[in-house]
């Protein structure tokens, strides 16, 4: 039997983050509108988690369409046309379909359709996975240019009265183009999961259990029951358990990536965390021995916890605030959900 050669891809030596975009809701929710919900106050709230206000997306605003706006802004500053991708990756856990993906509707009204095209459920580290398989994805030669996307409207999945985590959300969207090139902009990435934790962070119940519940009233005739039943689940976490594990496990993984880089704290210019919690940046800052000469990126004060959208939007901040980290390293670790985590060393557009 013959064995006929194999044709492939060329592959393309390095990938690196060329451009970002952004899109923030035009709703403010400011502690004090929270505390209509719980029974809390606004120092409790940025004592506890450093927030003041987050973004909340009105019923008009979708996961695509934050992702489209997020995505075009990415493009122009990149000088791309839609038709120069050859990928989209989303990464999100609140788009309200199991299938299809949101990134083949993204992709279509961009205006880059029949490419690949799809979604990463990776929860608050989704960004950085979406980082990890477009710079792979490069790298092998199978795209040239790949748009990154960390979307979420929380808002949607948040029960306002529960205290453990609705109060701390966000929504919002955050992207990146990564291209191909002829030095290293994005580092070996540090990432994996913890399964043994999966009931930490997520929702109080699955859409089976919730329609199960639903369909009970009705049968029973109990029309009372069935219009009060819960139909949609919400988030709900182990505070303290998260706290902790971020706290003693997530700066060593930080660790890991700047070695797995070849770079030193005093070679980043900037430290992308996941905005989760003001005190657990502040504890992986100390941990990590950051000089003073590291920007720490802290948009959680203003936006919340927007999950997968957390580290784009930061980034994007940061670079929009202070343009001479332009070109500068950044370390960036996304945590949450699963228990999941990736991080990386990139250089910034």
């Amino acid at each position: 039997m013959s064995h006929a050669p194999l044709t492939t891809t060329v592959p393309n030596p390095y990938s690196e983050i060329i451009a970002m975009g952004a899109y923030r809701p035009t709703e403010i929710v400011d502690n004090e509108m929270i505390c209509q919900w719980i029974d809390s106050s606004d120092e409790w709230i940025q004592q506890r988690t450093g927030i003041a206000t987050r973004h909340r997306a009105d019923q008009d605003t979708t996961v695509v369409s934050m992702a489209v706006a997020a995505g075009e802004e990415a493009l122009q500053k990149a000088g791309l046309d839609a038709k120069d991708l050859d990928a989209v990756i989303i990464s999100t856990v609140t788009f309200p379909y199991a299938t299809p993906s949101a990134a083949a509707l993204v992709a279509a009204e961009l205006g880059c359709n029949k490419i690949p095209a799809f979604d990463i459920s990776a929860a608050c580290a989704g960004y950085c996975y979406g980082i990890a398989e477009a710079d792979a994805l490069v790298r092998s030669g199978a795209a040239k240019h790949v748009l990154v996307v960390g979307v979420e409207k929380l808002s949607d999945f948040i029960d306002n009265t529960e205290r453990t985590i609705s109060f701390i959300l966000g929504d919002g969207a955050g992207a990146a183009i990564v291209s191909a090139s002829e030095t290293a902009g994005i580092g070996a990435s540090i990432w994996g999961s913890d399964g043994e934790r999966w009931d930490a962070v997520g929702m109080d119940m699955s859409l089976t259990e919730a329609r199960d519940a639903l369909n009970a009233a009705y049968i029973d005739g109990d029309t009372t029951a069935a219009t009060e039943s819960k139909k949609w689940p919400t988030l709900r976490q182990d505070g303290p358990a998260v706290f902790r594990w971020a706290v003693w496990q997530m700066a060593k993984k930080a660790q890991e990536a700047l070695d797995a880089a070849g770079v030193k704290a005093e070679d980043l210019a900037a430290f992308v965390p996941h905005q989760a919690n003001m005190r657990i940046i502040d504890e992986m800052v100390k941990q990590l021995k950051l000089p003073e000469s590291v920007m720490v990126a802290r948009d959680i004060r203003t936006a919340g916890n927007t999950s997968a959208a957390s580290i784009p939007l930061a980034m994007h901040r940061l670079l929009e605030e202070n343009p001479e980290l332009s070109g500068g390293l950044a370390l960036q670790i996304g945590f949450g959900a699963g228990l999941v985590y990736g991080a990386q060393v990139v250089r910034m557009p």
